[in-house]
């Protein structure tokens, strides 16, 4: 009999797809289901997927979430995505351990791992950038326990997926924005985030090698945040301080509230233009205020849900992905633009 990811491959679609369609769980494009269930019926799978399924339902599966998160309001929208596909495993007897950290501190990471790792199948990690997280990862596959790195990646860990936007691309498109609001001109300043973080290094470093094709708009200033808005304003202030004559900022990460009150404080909200990341409540109100002129959104329902989903596939079908990886599209907002509320749902293959 054909297993799951034979039947994904054949029709082109995940795994989590024909798994949707043989339980009859969530919502898939008519056209996907006629081809899955033509495909089912040809190659006879229906028996060995139900028979998985009855297998994984009576061992119980346990899928660890850790998440750096705590104080960082993106993450809402990551944990709705979670909370969705989590509700769809629940016929499967799936229990889902969810661990959340405030700031990247790698014993704190690892220490939530390993209270996480007698009883995983799978593993979500929001992983911080250090050879001892790389380790941990390693010592879970060489088990047989999988990892789904989500929002930031640690390829050299041998994780079997990742479920994220490409970060670079995603520097290089902020930039092309503030060239465009600021019509290639000005003096910059970059509140960063964690250079623990390989998301926000590679965020910054796309950044500046779009933004290096502009000689009128150089980058005269760079602070990190630490994803902080207590020290993104502290930062953002002192750094007006010392350049005055920066007319131009970006955010790399979370902090935007605090950057956007430092310029409300020095009285330059409005004169310099402002380009950030991510479609949350504080970042909403800036942008009605008129001081962020755009952000670029990494679609942060769809990681939450899509990591949970492939860790369940990896459990389902007793196969490790090999070098997965997930893209999210690169989304602009603007003022007249803006979503009322986060979380449109699924993607839908």
């Amino acid at each position: 009999m054909a297993t799951m990811k034979e039947i994904a491959q054949i029709c082109g679609v995940s795994r989590g797809t024909v798994d949707r369609v043989i339980n009859r769980r969530g919502k898939v494009r008519p056209e996907t289901e006629r081809m899955i269930l033509q495909a089912v019926e040809r190659m006879g799978y229906t028996k060995s997927m139900l028979g998985r399924a009855l297998s994984v339902k009576r061992s119980q599966p346990v899928i660890g979430v850790v998440m750096c998160s705590e104080g960082n309001p993106f993450f809402d929208d990551v944990y709705a995505g979670l909370a969705r596909a989590e509700e769809e495993l629940l016929p499967y007897g799936v229990t889902v351990e969810r661990r959340a950290m405030r700031g990247y501190d790698v014993d704190r990471q690892l220490a939530l791992i390993d209270e996480l790792a007698p009883s995983l199948s799978a593993l979500v990690l929001q992983p911080v950038n250090d050879p001892r997280v790389e380790a941990r990862v390693k010592q879970l596959k060489a088990r047989g326990v999988p990892t789904v790195t989500v929002n930031t990646d640690l390829p050299a860990s041998s994780r079997c997926c990742y479920v994220g936007s490409d970060y670079e691309s995603g520097g290089a498109t902020a930039a092309a924005l503030l060239e465009l609001i600021t019509q290639g001109r000005g003096r910059v300043g970059v509140v960063a985030g964690a250079p623990t973080l390989m998301g926000h290094v590679a965020r910054l470093r796309g950044f500046r090698k779009r933004l290096a094709r502009c000689s009128e708009l150089p980058v005269v200033a760079v602070e990190n945040s630490l994803d902080d808005p207590a020290r993104a304003y502290a930062v953002t202030r002192d750094m007006l301080r010392s350049h005055p004559e920066i007319d131009a900022m970006f955010v790399v990460t979370a902090g935007c509230e605090g950057v956007c009150r430092a310029l409300i404080s020095a009285g330059r909200a409005g004169e310099i233009r402002v380009v950030g990341y991510d479609d949350v409540p504080a970042t909403r109100e800036m942008m009605r205020l008129g001081i962020v002129r755009a952000v670029v959104c990494q679609q942060p329902f769809e990681q939450g849900y899509r990591s949970l989903r492939a860790a369940f596939d990896m459990v389902l079908s007793g196969e490790m992905m090999d070098d997965c990886r997930i893209i999210m599209e690169n989304q602009i907002k603007l003022p007249e633009n803006l979503s009322p509320a986060p979380g449109n749902g699924p993607f839908q293959d």
